[in-house]
Formats: structure tokens, C-alpha cells, sequence
């Protein structure tokens, strides 16, 4: 009996052992580049900043669990990628108060930041995705 329903979660789709086994902080990868994805496609031009709020707020989210499920492993890349997102908060509420050149410009090389440190964490991570 207990082969018997060994072979039906198999072959319910419950998965493989290799999907079983695959770290959390791949998951947590996954969804953070998904989010950026759908943050690359909104049209700001047509559609207002207010367009990006729900995307920001899922990826401090996702950014958050990343942090949370990285920094055992990969603590210093982790922590680096931590400092780089609440630097990036930071610029945007200065931003936001004035929206300014320099102040947007601190943005855009806060973005360039994240991504960079993101990117040192991703190859970090290769082995283990």
C-alpha cells in the first residue's frame, strides 16, 4: 500500500526529489527577478509613477525574503544587497520630497547599486541554483 501511494503522489506531479531539494533562497531568486521583470514592462509615461507602488512594495518584499533566506550561505553578498535596497529607499523618499537632478540622479546610481550587488549575489548562488 505505501508503494502504491508513493507512486501516485509521483505521478500527481507532487514532484521530483531534485525539485524537493532545490534551497529556498533559489525560490525567493526567482520571484525578485520575475517582480523586476514586471517593473521593466510598466509604461511610466502612460501610466504614472503610482503604476510602479505595487511592484516597489512586492519587491521590498521579495528583496526581504531573499536577505532572510541568503544570508546563512551567502552573508556578506546578502548583507551587501541589504545596504544597497535601504540606500535605494533612502534616494527615493529624498526624491520624492524633491525631485531635483542631483536627487534623482542619487536614484539612478542607487538602482545601479542593487542591481550590481544583486548580479554579485546571483553568481554567488549559481552553484547552489
Amino acid at each position: 500500500m505505501k508503494r502504491f501511494l508513493v507512486l501516485v503522489l509521483l505521478l500527481s506531479g507532487c514532484g521530483t526529489a531534485a525539485e524537493a531539494a532545490r534551497p529556498p533562497v533559489c525560490d525567493s531568486w526567482d520571484a525578485v527577478r520575475n517582480t523586476v521583470d514586471h517593473i521593466r514592462d510598466v509604461n511610466v509615461s502612460a501610466n504614472g509613477l503610482s503604476a510602479l507602488r505595487p511592484y516597489l512594495t512586492q519587491l521590498r518584499d521579495e528583496l526581504d525574503q531573499l536577505y532572510t533566506n541568503a544570508k546563512a550561505q551567502f552573508g556578506a553578498e546578502a548583507d551587501a544587497l541589504q545596504i544597497a535596497v535601504d540606500q535605494l529607499g533612502t534616494a527615493l523618499r529624498v526624491a520624492k520630497d524633491n525631485p531635483d537632478v542631483p536627487s534623482l540622479a542619487a536614484v539612478r546610481a542607487s538602482v545601479g547599486d542593487v542591481r550590481t550587488t544583486a548580479n554579485t549575489l546571483h553568481t554567488a548562488m549559481q552553484s547552489t541554483c
